[in-house]
């Protein structure tokens, strides 16, 4: 892959540059010293990936992201000294289009490829992702319930992906107190930082968000996020759990895969919405939980960050309602509140 560093600090692009050595189907074709500069870089020549720190002069890397998201969408890796000590500024660069956070590898400490492994793993599936032609250029035997199956605890189900934090914050704040729904998010986010992520978003929510824990049962107004690197599933009518498998599935965790486990063994009525990602992960889960007769929702391409997911939710009409960001959260209530 082709890929841009942005970094201030010289030891720090240093490092990023000595790790991408190990993998030679790399190529750094600019490095910058802040969000202005890569912006005036990715407008002359974008890559297909920007490893991006947060704290910089002139221009932060949430504006940076921001604004190359809006004028020349590429994929961007969040690359910064600690995640967890600048978790607003993650949560607010991912809102605005990066795909994920990964801390600094350290420079001249250790084993320099084991600390380059987590970066590495990272930048290897935004490889995958350009694989297969999912980038950021995307913008702008299932069992039907039955009628035994009671509709007293609806259960929300929400994929999201780049761009996603801030789209759950306004679907999540938009809903009242008294939301008889229980609500279970798959976000793409690493589980080293999956519980900064549902405390920012308790922060913008009249509910309690909480980690999804194995054995967790979704109970009305509770909202619970996956909080792992493995897949969060059903794994019976009303129990939670963690799994492997399918070992092939590289977005961990998958909405494709919790989607399908709600056909499996949810006994309630259901409403599943797909917001803001790249890639296509959601949508044919998407489509199996409207083929189960589920109520669907997909996010608009005008208010998505970046229209990868729900595109493809789209495409395959997956969707019985493609709405914009703003509308989501009144749409879920009023529908909770008539029965799904």
């Amino acid at each position: 892959m082709r890929i841009g560093i942005v970094n201030d600090l010289p030891l720090a692009a240093e490092a990023l540059r000595r790790a991408l050595l190990l993998r030679p189907q790399h190529q750094i074709v600019w490095a910058a010293r802040n969000g202005s500069e890569a912006l005036s870089f990715c407008l002359r020549d974008t890559p297909d990936l920007v490893l991006m720190d947060l704290v910089m002069p002139e221009m932060d890397g949430v504006e940076a992201t921001r604004q190359i998201m809006a004028r020349c969408p590429c994929a961007i890796l969040i690359v910064t000294a600690s995640v967890n000590d600048h978790a607003h500024q993650v949560f607010e660069a991912m809102g605005a289009g990066a795909l994920d956070a990964v801390d600094t590898p350290a420079l001249g400490l250790g084993d320099a490829k084991a600390g380059a492994a987590p970066l590495l793993a990272k930048v290897d599936l935004m490889g995958r992702l350009a694989a297969q032609g999912l980038t950021a250029n995307d913008f702008g035997g299932q069992r039907l319930r039955t009628a035994t199956q009671s509709a007293s605890n609806p259960l929300v189900a929400i994929g999201a992906s780049a761009g996603g934090p801030a789209a759950l914050a306004a679907v999540l704040g938009a809903l009242p107190k008294n939301f008889p729904a229980s609500i279970v998010i798959i976000q793409h986010v690493d589980e080293q930082f999956a519980a900064s992520l549902a405390t920012w978003l308790q922060q913008q929510s009249p509910l309690p968000v909480a980690t999804a824990r194995e054995g967790d049962s979704p109970q009305p107004g509770q909202v619970l996020l996956a909080a792992k690197n493995d897949h969060l599933v059903f794994t019976s009518h009303q129990r939670l759990g963690y799994t492997e498998q399918p070992k092939e599935v590289f977005y961990r965790p998958s909405a494709d895969v919790f989607f399908q486990s709600i056909v499996r063994h949810w006994r309630g009525d259901v409403i599943g919405v797909l917001l803001t990602g790249m890639g296509r992960d959601g949508a044919l889960g998407l489509k199996a939980l409207r083929d189960a007769g589920c109520h669907t929702i997909a996010q608009d391409q005008a208010s998505c960050a970046v229209y990868g997911m729900p595109k493809a939710a789209a495409q395959l009409k997956a969707a019985v309602e493609i709405l914009p960001l703003g509308q989501i959260g009144l749409a879920l209530d009023r529908r909770c509140r008539v029965g799904g």
